[in-house]
């Protein structure tokens, strides 16, 4: 039995868990998938509602639409985080819907962040799915197309939600200033209250926090709370100050993380990287990035580089938040004092270019496949030349088209590995030289 505070009840929800919508009257927002004789919406008035995911930006109603679901179908609802549930836990619930299932209570398992669970945690999920124990409502601000097993996937319908609109977030502020303060009042213009929903992106949590804050600091007289632009612009000026994982401050600071990386301060980047974490970034995203990093800006100069990035990716996967930091930690170090080059990502680019500029050229026949008899009488393949039954391992048959013909892309740098790289690649040109009118 839970153990409760003397003061539990003096705690005062967020705003926008108390505007929470528990009917669709009350929903803004997803027209196209609730609206009057939409599909999800006769589903759920039918009674017939498969497991799904919602896949949509931060702020758009998955939650509450998945919580609206279980009202409506009088299910057992049961939350999930990736960060505190374990396989042997999600088991046991899931053992608990079955048994509930057979006395004709159904249960709806809302599973937020359904991307943050690693694949065993997803495959707990799967044959409680597959035998009807469970509806899953999977909600997830990622394509659910790479962040969702296969085999999950294929057994969910995917919805798509969409950002909300300046008006749809207006609509449900005056809603919050009408019913969200009891017996407070609240004096509010509506070019305030339009400004805010304009600020929150389409994220109706965020304006709605926005909208308690800039309330909450606003001068009260006479039972009266008189919200003003200049109590809206210190209120934002308040938040702006915090790390927005959504809006530009999230790329303004993934972007300081990969230069301070590119220019080998560890200290830098790991400042960058607790401003994220802190600010509720998902480890995954990071990892990612770091991934790329790895190709992108020490490439072979440090092989290993691309080695730590996936295994640091992998360990997020496997232990979420806030375990995963430390690895996080490790990887941002190791990037930054890596030796760096670019030569991988420049040599890809020059490449690319000529590839979009020359995508008629045919493949020289040398180098084609030839599985028939008629390929052969067409000259595919004559002349190749199998470099392993030389000698030296290498031969001078010319791979690229004719028109580019002496091309170089890979230019490599001395840093690092690198180095022996670009004395392997001298050495090769020098040897196709000397032989190069060898038959």
């Amino acid at each position: 039995m839970e153990q409760t505070s003397l003061f539990e009840n003096t705690i005062i929800e967020p705003l926008a868990s108390r505007m929470r919508p528990k009917d669709f009257s009350e929903f803004v927002g997803q027209t196209h998938l609730i609206g009057e004789g939409k599909l999800l919406r006769r589903m759920i008035e039918s009674d017939k509602i498969p497991s799904m995911i919602f896949w949509g930006p931060p702020g758009v109603g998955k939650t509450t639409l998945a919580k609206i679901i279980a009202l409506k179908t009088k299910s057992k609802f049961i939350t999930f985080s990736a960060v505190t549930s374990g396989i042997k836990e999600i088991k046991t619930v899931m053992e608990s819907a079955d048994e509930n299932r057979r006395l004709g209570i159904r249960t709806i398992v809302f599973v937020d962040e359904i991307h943050r669970f690693n694949k065993a945690q997803q495959d707990a999920f799967l044959p409680f799915v597959e035998k009807g124990a469970i509806i899953l409502i999977g909600a997830t601000t990622e394509n659910p197309s790479f962040e969702v097993n296969n085999a999950l996937l294929s057994r969910c319908r995917v919805f798509v939600l969409k950002e909300l609109t300046v008006n749809d977030i207006f609509k449900l502020l005056k809603r919050a200033i009408k019913e969200g303060y009891n017996d407070t009042k609240i004096n509010i213009s509506d070019d305030i209250l339009k400004l805010i929903a304009e600020l929150s992106n389409g994220d109706a949590r965020s304006a709605l926090s926005t909208l308690d804050m800039v309330v909450i600091n606003s001068e009260e007289v006479d039972g009266v709370v008189t919200v003003t632009k200049e109590s809206l612009g210190d209120s934002i000026s308040r938040k702006s100050m915090m790390y927005d994982k959504d809006g530009d401050e999230h790329y303004n600071i993934i972007s300081a993380l990969h230069k301070s990386m590119r220019n080998s301060d560890p200290d830098a980047s790991l400042y960058w990287l607790s401003r994220m974490l802190i600010g509720g970034e998902d480890p995954l995203y990071i990892a990612r990035r770091i991934v790329r990093f790895a190709s992108e800006d020490i490439g072979i100069a440090d092989v290993n580089a691309l080695n730590v990035a996936i295994n640091v990716y992998n360990a997020c996967h496997f232990l979420g938040m806030p375990e995963c930091d430390v690895h996080l930690s490790e990887a941002v170090i190791y990037m930054s004092l890596a030796p760096k080059s670019n030569a991988c990502y420049t040599a890809y680019n020059l490449a690319s270019m000529d590839a979009k500029n020359t995508s008629s050229e045919p493949v020289p026949l040398v180098i084609r496949n030839a599985p028939t008899s008629l390929m052969k009488n067409l000259d595919y393949g004559k002349g190749y030349k199998y470099a392993h039954d030389t000698e030296s391992k290498l031969t001078t048959m010319e791979c690229l088209p004719k028109s580019l013909v002496g091309r170089t892309y890979y230019k490599p740098t001395t840093m690092g590995n690198e180095i022996k790289y670009k004395e392997r690649l001298e050495a090769i040109k020098k040897w196709k030289k000397a032989h190069k009118d060898e038959k």
